[in-house]
């Protein structure tokens, strides 16, 4: 699903990863940098799509020390009872960029991925930059 992100999310950089159970109040956000060499290509190796991570998030008020960018992007969820792990939300990135490429897409060379609880269910979220001509 295409979507425009109209304003930026903002967070707070964690230091270190915490464990991600987010509750009702919490949100979190992982932003990749994706290998060149995996983020081009039609049929990614999935376990060399991912780069460094660029940085952990929180959600707070107060503090905006990173953000999820306002942009158009690839857009992809997931609700249920948890929250998706690594394994399964990378699954989602690579269908993802096969998807966004099949469409002839451009996509960017960030992986965003976000947690929260809304309406009763835990959600993973995946964004993918798509660049405009």
């Amino acid at each position: 699903m295409n979507l425009e992100l109209r304003s930026p999310l903002f967070y707070k950089k964690l230091e270190t990863l915490p464990s991600f159970v987010p509750g009702r109040d919490d949100e979190f956000l992982l932003c990749y940098e994706l290998n060149p060499a995996q983020a081009a290509g039609i049929e990614p190796d999935r376990e060399q799509l991912l780069g460094p991570l660029q940085f952990a998030g929180q959600k707070e008020a107060v503090t905006q020390e990173v953000t999820l960018p306002a942009g158009n992007y690839l857009f992809v969820q997931h609700r249920g009872e948890t929250i998706l792990d690594r394994e399964k939300w990378l699954d989602m990135a690579v269908e993802q960029q096969k998807d966004g490429l099949w469409e002839r897409n451009k996509l960017g060379r960030h992986l965003y991925v976000r947690f929260l609880f809304e309406d009763g269910n835990y959600v993973t979220q995946v964004f993918r930059e798509v660049i405009k001509a």
